[in-house]
């Protein structure tokens, strides 16, 4: 069996990297959680937005991919420092267990969206393999999703993660940068225009979706303590409080630092590149993504800059895109309940062959529901959207419980400067303030 990442010992001590060049290559949490990011938000969510209103809400796709990584590294600085996983941590914030709830609540109604991917890749197949139905795809995945993840750790997930945001982001980028040759799609004065903070007249909900489900949603900020912990940030330190963890401590807190800048460039540049092709092509020719010809439209992102000879490609990036989000939400996710049962005591968490058994029986159970939603709702965009609205409302819970765990929780000796600190506290009031304003108008103005 493989050693316990939740286990800090001795033996696992490592020194942190000192050069760039070596941090880089012990980077790795925020690249499997960009698979997770760069999916349905992407290619759904974000270009479905870009879809009805144009250029106009550029600036709600680049203020949602910005504004919430300081979260991640404050939750990622906690876990590091305390070796602490998301909902141990969350399960300090009073009134114990609101937030365990919370989050169960949240990532039920997250499989929707997960289920919503699953239809996406098997109308992709069902395009390739018109015999075949679309149900019929849904299935074949889900038994290839559980043969995977049942029979493999975080290495493999990394690998793959790597190869999946690496290829559909660079082919993306180069679609966006053709598009700009074509006048019809794209000018320099409707980019600037987008860029400038203005309310678009409709497409509220999508917008706030899109916030809940592009860059950090809710859940993957709640993910990326687990990628922390099974990368061995958390038991690479030590844990003595002596002045050697304190340094090995800081040394690897800088390292996850340099993990979420690299991550948040590649999916910051891979949504802008979505929403732009959206807003172009898509809003240009007048055509929104809806539950049956979801990919037929979304595919003339690539046909109309690319060429007709890119169809190809592009359901090939769809596939990679939308499935590499169900197999590493459905890792995640199957942690996460996993070390809930930890908590709730029905295991001991320093037993890691218990744990795996209910990362396996979560595995199943979390797929099952993922399934039984598409066969439930049937509309991918539909699916996508409602788990975003999810996200959304869990994101400024998320928030706050960071700023209580960073000011009563994190140890003295690790604490960031004043201005990392201030910085949370703005990222956590315009989480709330733009989550407010979308209740109010939606449920009571």
């Amino acid at each position: 069996m493989n050693e316990n990442p939740y286990k800090v010992s001795e033996s696992a001590i490592q020194s942190p990297p000192l050069t760039i060049g070596a941090a880089l290559k012990r980077i790795g949490p925020g690249i499997v959680l960009s698979a997770s990011i760069v999916g349905s938000g992407e290619l759904i969510a974000t270009t479905t937005l870009g879809a009805q209103v144009g250029y106009v809400a550029l600036w709600i796709v680049f203020f949602s991919c910005v504004i919430k990584p300081i979260v991640q590294s404050e939750l990622g600085r906690y876990t590091i420092a305390t070796a602490h996983t998301g909902l141990e941590g969350f399960n300090r914030v009073p009134p114990k267990y609101f937030l365990m709830i919370a989050w169960t609540l949240m990532t039920l109604f997250s499989l929707i969206p997960i289920g919503g991917m699953y239809a996406g890749v098997g109308q992709v197949l069902h395009l390739i393999f018109p015999s075949i139905p679309v149900t019929a795809f849904v299935f074949l995945l889900l038994g290839f999703t559980l043969a995977i993840l049942l029979g493999g750790g975080y290495n493999r997930i990394e690998k793959l993660a790597m190869w999946k945001v690496g290829f559909f982001t660079m082919l993306t980028l180069l679609a966006a940068l053709l598009l700009m040759r074509q006048p019809q799609y794209f000018s320099w004065g409707q980019l600037v225009e987008g860029l400038k903070l203005k309310l678009p007249d409709s497409g509220w909900q999508t917008a706030i979706a899109m916030f809940g489900t592009v860059g950090l949603g809710a859940g993957e900020l709640v993910m990326y303590p687990y990628w922390c912990v099974e990368k061995g940030y958390a038991r690479f330190v030590g844990f003595k409080n002596d002045a050697p963890s304190i340094q090995r401590a800081k040394g690897w807190i800088r390292v996850m630092n340099l993990d979420i800048v690299v991550s948040l460039v590649i999916y910051t540049i891979s949504t802008m590149a979505f929403y732009v092709l959206g807003a172009g092509i898509l809003h240009g020719m007048g055509i929104i993504p809806t539950a049956n010809d979801m990919i037929s439209v979304l595919s003339n992102i690539y046909t109309k800059t690319l060429g007709e000879w890119s169809l190809w490609l592009f359901y090939l990036g769809a596939i990679a895109t939308l499935y590499g989000t169900v197999f590493a939400s459905t890792a995640a996710n199957s942690r996460i309940f996993a070390d809930m049962f930890h908590l709730l005591g029905k295991y001991n968490g320093d037993d890691y062959s218990q744990r795996l058994k209910y990362q396996r029986i979560f595995t199943v159970v979390i797929s099952l529901i993922a399934v039984g939603s598409y066969l439930l709702f049937k509309s991918p965009v539909k699916m996508v959207i409602l788990g975003g609205i999810a996200q959304s409302v869990m994101l400024p819970i998320v928030s706050w419980a960071t700023v209580y765990l960073h000011h009563k929780h994190l140890p003295k000796t690790l604490r960031p400067s004043r201005l990392v600190s201030v910085t949370l506290w703005v990222s956590a009031i315009l989480i709330t303030v733009l989550m407010g304003y979308y209740v109010w108008i939606k449920f009571i103005g």
